[in-house]
């Protein structure tokens, strides 16, 4: 316990040292040159706008971030089970490969952002729309890289599950899925960033709550400060969940951080 305790430490401690050395500068920058606040708040604005009662109250900061929270696990959720699902179905059967292939390729040649007007008619304001233009931005390196991965096995252990008689199901059990697990967490590891990336883009649009609405309306009234607490914030949700996939890939994967320490 203590030496696991210990290796932590000495993980995160680079880490949080580097940033509070950021905000030291930025802070001097600031004080230094003088910059006004409409253009480059400091650091000390930016957390005062978040954790000082008399001034993030008005921003009802929780009440938007578990909207954006929210948005960003349903998105990331439903485009790691439909990519892998579909990415399976096309490595199993050239049938589905022939059928989906174009569809997916034709998906993924729009442009995202083009889409999201289309489904503020369709579907209104609120959740879902917001929803969806984060699983069509976040869908396609999970199927992608997941089909890659399937793909990618060598064909002479293929020619020995075979010639042991081995089961489709088996091989893709056995083998196949095993042999695509790096290939799968890449691609939920670059799913994860832009699923934050698609629920902005759905709020900035089409949304009455949510960081992506706070930032829009920030915007508006030149609030700087509180501009700068969002993209904080959202920097933050992007990066736990981009570390939360890390530690599961390291317990589906013990033996690729076995090699990574040697």
């Amino acid at each position: 316990m203590g030496k696991s305790l210990t290796a932590i430490i000495k993980k995160i401690a680079p880490k949080l040292l580097y940033f509070c050395i950021f905000l030291a500068v930025w802070q001097g920058v600031v004080m230094v040159f003088k910059i006004k606040v409409f253009i480059l708040p400091s650091p000390i604005s930016v957390f005062q706008h978040l954790l000082d009662p008399s001034i993030a109250a008005k921003y009802d900061w929780w009440h938007h971030i578990s909207a954006t929270l929210m948005e960003v696990l349903v998105s990331f959720a439903a485009t790691a089970v439909v990519g892998i699902a579909l990415a399976i179905l096309i490595s199993w059967s050239r049938l589905f490969s022939q059928l989906l292939s174009p569809i997916i390729i034709l998906f993924n040649s729009l442009p995202k952002i083009a889409l999201a007007p289309l489904f503020l008619i369709w579907f209104g304001y609120g959740f879902l729309p917001n929803i969806l233009v984060a699983f069509m931005i976040a869908f396609f390196p999970v199927i992608i890289n997941t089909s890659a991965g399937l793909v990618a096995v060598d064909d002479d252990l293929l020619d020995l599950v075979r010639y042991l008689n081995a089961s489709k199901l088996q091989v893709f059990i056995k083998i196949r899925i095993p042999n695509s697990l790096p290939f799968i967490f890449a691609g939920l590891k670059i799913s994860a960033t832009m699923c934050v990336v698609g629920s902005i883009v759905g709020e900035f649009i089409a949304a009455e709550k949510g960081l992506g609405y706070l930032l829009r309306d920030a915007q508006a009234f030149i609030d700087t400060p509180t501009m700068f607490a969002c993209l904080l914030l959202l920097s933050a949700i992007g990066l736990t969940l981009f570390s939360f996939i890390g530690f599961l890939e390291k317990i589906c994967m013990p033996w690729e951080h076995v090699q990574v320490e040697k």
